[in-house]
């Protein structure tokens, strides 16, 4: 076996069966779970359409890096979205089968286990998967911990000199999971310095892009400040795009890869070997989604709805406040997180998830600890309900 599989950690959904273990929650009332981000509302009918009227795909094999009008309609999203003068279909975009498994794969085509002590950064809180994918590609971890302190930024003196000539790749997330912080420009300069002093790549996890509250302002993302700060080529940068939270269709499992040509060569070599070529049918549906804006603008008003009476009904009770974009609120709990989550699930019948379960200790902090993420994903009935059992409980404590 892979030695490397035992320093897995447990993802946080199985370390939350185990703390609900023998947990019966109040049998008066329905369960309402705000634990899981898997987006519930429902998929657009030009995406189901597109899939039904595509089945024919499903009798032949898939080119690997995708079709050309796939790829056409993804990079001309990205330019009309972060208003790039130009992107090359053939050369600096991908199809991928979500974000979750590029984020893999692009970690096993970057790191260079030949360099001693390799290291990835990940930002703390994290997706599991960068913390996975990086052990198995034979790196390890490093952390740069995002706090109230530091307004959920990437502090990136918090690591020494030695962690930085290491680094191999840069994982960011924005808007962040869970605390929905966008990089802003000098975020984004700041990055680019180190990457060019260290040569590190960066890959930003950009799969919340499309849900924001203000219509006007839509999070900056890489390319875009790439393209601000003179950097046409996107040297040593990718992003990841996804259907799953921007168009509602995660069972697509569809996305897309973008930036440094060259890095995109080496990623398509290495995705023909791992045989993670998108289906025919899946392809058209994903065209569909990506050559309509009217049902993400949809989308962004449910969630700017459900924030709204969320908000209204919890901030008396707890200190929250709305994200920059994203679809989690990242609470502070009076007392253990675990016991908060615990209790809840008890007394409320509402799932929420321990801010400790989504971070490591670093620098001697763990900054989950006494935070909760709850994902507004369900109906904005259910929503508004759990967060009146919400500001109950906390009451009650």
């Amino acid at each position: 076996m892979n030695p490397e599989l035992d320093l897995l950690q447990p993802y946080p959904f199985q370390r939350l069966a185990g703390l609900f273990a023998g947990v019966a929650p109040e049998p008066a009332l329905r369960p309402i779970s705000l634990g899981i981000g898997e987006p519930k509302h429902p998929t657009p009918e030009r995406i189901r359409a597109a899939v039904v009227a595509n089945l024919d795909g499903l009798a032949s094999y898939p080119a690997t890096a995708g079709s050309e009008a796939l790829r056409r309609s993804m990079a001309d999203w990205l330019m009309m979205r972060h208003g790039l003068p130009s992107l090359d279909w053939k050369t600096q975009v991908l199809p991928v089968n979500g974000s979750r498994e590029a984020l893999f794969a692009i970690a096993q085509t970057l790191v260079d286990r030949t360099r001693p002590s390799p290291v990835v950064v990940s930002p703390n809180p994290f997706y599991q998967i960068y913390e996975g994918a990086t052990l198995l590609a034979g790196a390890r971890p490093a952390y740069l911990n995002q706090t109230q302190a530091n307004g959920f930024r990437l502090d990136l003196d918090e690591l020494p000199e030695d962690t930085w000539r290491r680094t191999q790749l840069l994982f960011v997330c924005s808007p962040g999971n869970p605390a929905g912080a966008v990089l802003t420009l000098e975020d984004w300069r700041a990055l680019f310095a180190l990457s060019d002093r260290h040569g590190f790549v960066i890959v930003s996890d950009e799969c919340y892009s499309e849900i924001y509250f203000d219509d006007a302002a839509p999070p900056l993302g890489g390319l875009g400040a790439a393209i601000a700060l003179g950097r046409p080529g996107f040297e040593r940068l990718v992003v990841l795009g996804s259907l799953s939270k921007r168009s509602n269709c995660p069972g697509m499992r569809s996305g897309l890869i973008a930036g440094d040509a060259a890095i995109i060569e080496r990623f398509l070599l290495y995705r023909t070997y791992h045989g993670c070529a998108m289906s025919p049918t899946v392809q058209a549906a994903s065209i569909a989604a990506w050559t309509d804006e009217a049902h993400v603008a949809e989308n962004r008003r449910m969630y700017r709805e459900k924030f709204d009476a969320v908000l209204n009904v919890l901030a008396p009770a707890l200190p929250v406040q709305r994200p920059d974009g994203g679809f989690y609120l990242w609470m502070e709990t009076p007392g253990s997180d675990t016991e908060f989550a615990r209790d809840l699930y008890r007394e409320q019948a509402v799932t929420v998830l321990p801010g400790s379960y989504l971070a490591r200790e670093a620098q001697g902090v763990n900054p989950g600890v006494g935070r909760v993420r709850a994902a507004l994903v369900a109906p904005l009935d259910e929503c508004v309900e759990a967060a009146r059992r919400l500001a109950e409980f906390v009451r009650r404590r």
